[in-house]
């Protein structure tokens, strides 16, 4: 986990360099005025693009047990499903050197588990009755061991940093074009900031948050569907290749779709709901997970 975030970190701060060195240029040209007020504009897009990302981090637990209405369990609750499926989640977190997760239960449908929390130690696994109803314990166990890789593996803290560097630069690379876009059209006549350059501004600066943020969704995305590869490939790890992939079967047969109703927890479920953006798409195929388990080209 070290590692990783030191080397967010360190990408972080490799670009904010190279955006530094480029507003230097821009400002030896008359494109962009040389003032030190860049140099606090990419605090304040950092501050900003970091705390809204830790501060739902922190919140995720708490959030996803409100949203989807999960229902804990603590293996004593005399109900052999439920009492199973804590017990099962303890085995897999001692295998994995993990502090036993919260367990829980939501009533839906779709065919789904999700893990989220801030930490190793504040972590939550839930399953849906629909995924209980539709799949065998094997299965289950299968599932259950991607969550708990997910946990291992600090996924919630690493797609909070990606989070977080690709919020900040929507906000910075967004000002920078609004400012771009003013100063071409208004000329020195607005620079002071007058009611037509502030229209001007703002009005850009909406629209290039809109533009950034659907590429920047995008960047993420792409870091979800890898980091699915690997939590596929640690739930291998602790039971086996075979239960994951005959979970990942069933859930190619299953009619009941995952509920898109809370967006925010799609990267958080074993399986993102269809989309003909592909590269929104926060899981991969299951077709080209199960190629994956099974050693083959997908």
């Amino acid at each position: 986990m070290t590692k990783r975030v030191l080397l967010f970190l360190a990408t972080n701060l490799a670009i904010l360099l190279m955006v530094s060195v480029v507003l230097a240029v821009l400002g030896a040209l008359g494109i962009l005025p040389a003032t030190g007020g860049q140099g606090v504009l990419l605090v304040y897009c950092a501050v900003w693009g970091f705390g809204a990302s830790f501060a739902s981090l922190l919140m995720s637990r708490w959030i996803a047990k409100r949203a989807t209405g999960v229902r804990l369990v603590d293996g004593r609750t005399g109900n052999a499903d439920a009492d199973w499926l804590h017990n099962t989640v303890g085995n897999l977190a001692r295998q994995a050197n993990l502090p036993m997760p919260e367990v829980g239960i939501y009533d839906a449908p779709e065919v789904n588990a999700f893990a989220t929390g801030p930490s190793k130690k504040r972590s939550l696994v839930a399953v849906s009755t629909g995924l209980l109803r539709s799949m065998d314990r094997s299965e289950v166990e299968g599932v259950l061991a991607h969550e708990i890789s997910h946990i291992a593996n600090g996924d919630m803290v690493t797609m909070t940093l990606i989070q977080g560097v690709v919020n900040a630069f929507v906000i910075y690379l967004s000002h920078v074009v609004a400012g771009i876009v003013r100063n071409v059209l208004s000329g020195d006549r607005d620079r002071s900031g007058g009611f037509g350059g502030g229209f001007v501004y703002y009005g850009v600066y909406f629209a290039a948050q809109i533009l950034f943020g659907l590429v920047g969704s995008m960047i993420t995305a792409w870091f979800s569907r890898g980091r699915e590869f690997r939590a596929d490939a640690g739930a291998a790890g602790l039971t086996g290749s075979g239960n994951m992939i005959a979970a990942l079967r069933r859930l190619q047969a299953s009619t009941a779709p995952v509920d898109t109703h809370h967006r925010e927890l799609a990267t958080l479920k074993i399986a993102g709901g269809r989309s003909l953006m592909q590269l929104l798409a926060t899981h991969p195929p299951l077709e080209a997970r199960i190629a994956a388990l099974e050693g083959r080209p997908s």
